[in-house]
């Protein structure tokens, strides 16, 4: 039998939050809109486990962010009861979507991970694609929230797009991401998991899905 290990508890746990807050959300058309990108992570990462596991931080920083989105979904971003952070921050805007973006910029730890530990380059290209890598994917989705919400029109295309009377609400989220990914980096740095000694015989496949190392040719 299979012993269970952190990466699969936390899939468990995310499940069974992500099942509770299906029930019930405050706009089920916005909702499912919402918890689409969060779907296709989730899945990415549970059909991607046994082929490449990545450190227990990085499934940890990526869980950040299917947690908080999740929370967005079930509320709408605007709406998500946060008052006591926007009054610490004297804002009267809610910055519950500001901090899902910044935890949107964690993705850029397993990806300067997976790109060293699959020796694709050396540290700093590596850095510098994970930094790249989340900041396209904050442009893209900006286009795609202007181009859901525009299409869904209404209170549903407001709700989604989430920008609450802000006209620079585009280019704030993409700062947010972009600073996120800062700080992910700024941690792999002091981390280092592609460097960490591995060694999981327990894997599925009598490999240790944690090691770039190719056993040697035969002669």
């Amino acid at each position: 039998m299979t012993r269970l290990e952190f990466p699969h508890w936390l899939g468990i746990v995310f499940a069974i939050f992500f099942a509770v807050l299906a029930i019930d959300p405050v706009s089920r058309t916005v909702w499912v809109a919402e918890v689409i990108p969060v779907v296709m992570v989730f899945l990415a990462l549970l059909l991607g486990y046994r082929y490449f596991r990545f450190s227990n931080i990085a499934y940890t920083l990526m869980a950040v962010w299917l947690f908080w989105h999740t929370i967005g979904g079930h509320y709408t971003f605007a709406n998500v009861p946060f008052d006591w952070f926007n009054q610490l921050l004297g804002s009267e805007r809610n910055q519950f979507d500001r901090i899902a973006h910044y935890s949107v910029g964690f993705y850029a730890y397993p990806a300067a991970e997976w790109m060293l530990r699959r020796g694709h380059c050396r540290y700093v290209p590596a850095n510098l694609f994970a930094l790249l890598l989340v900041m396209g994917v904050a442009a893209g989705y900006e286009i795609i929230e202007w181009w859901y919400a525009v299409l869904a029109g209404g209170d549903v295309g407001i709700e989604f797009l989430g920008s609450q009377g802000d006209v620079w609400d585009a280019q704030k989220d993409m700062l947010a991401d972009t600073l996120g990914a800062v700080t992910a980096l700024l941690l792999f740095a002091f981390t280092r998991p592609d460097l960490a000694p591995r060694g999981r015989p327990e894997h599925p496949r009598g490999e240790d899905p944690m090691s770039n190392a190719r056993p040697p040719r035969r002669p």
